[in-house]
């Protein structure tokens, strides 16, 4: 009986001692289980604070290397002048071009912008006089570093037509010589007419007409002349734009014509132009 009772009491101690250890494996292995979650969102974290900073690391390096080519060359560093920003490898260019120019030209030209516009104006001048020859069907003028050049219609077009006509290939050739030679260059072409209303199966109004001898020309220089057509610009302004009264034939011929206007940007503008 005795027996008995110490292997009851022995088997006691045995199971309380083996239900303990199993309550705490188990609250170990609980621990256990959280620290590895906690380590696992850890890592994700770290890893996606190091794409962050990498990513962070990458655009300062850009912004740093942006800023150190525009300061490593001094002919490369914008300046300010008379309002205007330019590099100064663009005011170096524009004072060679201006050393060719006649100086009487120079006289009037007080600020950056008035020499701008002789530099400009003489650069292209230069490159038109021996294509396009000014007259009475032809005027060039400069107005704020844009060239306008305007070609009577008599050179273009028949009266009441859209279609060019082969007196204006040598204009139109030579024209596009000068656009493709200058690739920083954009290009619109207006058409204008008279007063005189106009009515056809094909031409509502004077609108229709100056949009339709626009796009007439600038699909020549497009398809015939090879200028990049994402230079080309047509626009039509009707007869809202004379340049004298339309109170004579003599004077509606003279509005009755298409404006090239050129766009220069002018550090591209300078950049690829050597002094002449």
């Amino acid at each position: 009986m005795k027996k008995s009772v110490t292997l009851i009491a022995l088997s006691g101690v045995l199971c309380m001692t083996s239900c303990v250890s199993k309550k705490k494996f188990l609250a170990v292995e609980s621990d256990l289980n959280s620290t590895r979650s906690t380590l696992q969102k850890t890592t994700l974290e770290k890893e996606e604070l190091e794409t962050k900073f990498a990513k962070i690391e990458a655009r300062v390096s850009d912004y740093n290397a942006k800023i150190n080519s525009l300061t490593e060359s001094n002919n490369e560093k914008m300046v300010m002048v008379d309002d205007l920003v330019i590099s100064n490898n663009t005011k170096e260019k524009m004072k060679a071009t201006l050393a060719n120019v006649d100086p009487q030209k120079l006289q009037h030209a007080i600020t950056l912008e008035d020499s701008m516009n002789i530099a400009v104006s003489h650069n292209l001048r230069s490159s038109l006089s021996d294509n396009l020859k000014e007259d009475d069907d032809i005027t060039i003028d400069i107005e704020n570093t844009v060239v306008m050049i305007s070609i009577s219609d008599k050179l273009l077009f028949n009266t009441g037509s859209y279609k060019v006509n082969s007196k204006a290939n040598t204009v139109l050739e030579k024209l596009a010589e000068v656009i493709n030679s200058e690739p920083s260059l954009d290009v619109m072409i207006e058409g204008h007419t008279d007063s005189r209303t106009i009515s056809t199966p094909v031409l509502e109004d004077n609108w229709d007409l100056s949009v339709k001898r626009a796009t007439s020309i600038t699909r020549l220089l497009q398809k015939k002349y090879n200028v990049d057509p994402a230079k080309l610009i047509a626009s039509g302004r009707s007869s809202y734009k004379p340049l004298v009264e339309n109170d004579s034939n003599e004077n509606r011929a003279i509005n009755r014509r298409t404006k090239i206007v050129l766009l220069p940007n002018l550090d591209e503008f300078f950049s690829m132009l050597s002094a002449n």
